[in-house]
């Protein structure tokens, strides 16, 4: 399992072909309380870099993109009932979807971890 990173303060945790995308917690604290998410249903194709769900919080709204085109699989029902989980685990349990990956070689692209510590610090 390898997580990926992009500037937009999305991730990406690839299995295999699956990927599960979240906003990083760094994305979250720029946030504040998140109220409400918006997930993609499973079946939706979308593109590298394409609007793939919505966060709103008390502060801002906020489209989540694709760090990697694919196939969506399944929506996080959770997020949705309960919008808090983005705040207490970004990077676990406060997921918004999961994709099986459409290219792989889109993953060149994205950040490793401590390059995407590095791009943080450098804000």
């Amino acid at each position: 399992m390898t997580v990926y990173y992009t500037r937009e303060h999305e991730w990406v945790r690839v299995e295999g072909d699956s990927g599960t995308v979240g906003i990083t917690d760094f994305a979250q604290q720029q946030l504040g309380d998140v109220v409400f998410v918006e997930v993609p249903e499973a079946g939706r194709v979308i593109g590298k870099g394409g609007e793939a769900a919505v966060v709103e919080s008390v502060k801002a709204a906020s489209d989540v993109y694709a760090p990697v085109g694919g196939t969506v699989t399944e929506g996080n029902q959770a997020v949705v009932d309960e919008p808090s989980l983005v705040n207490t685990d970004s990077e676990g349990e406060g997921w918004f979807f999961k994709l099986t990956l459409g290219d792989s070689r889109e993953l060149d692209d994205l950040m490793n971890a401590a390059e995407y510590l590095a791009h943080c610090a450098s804000l």
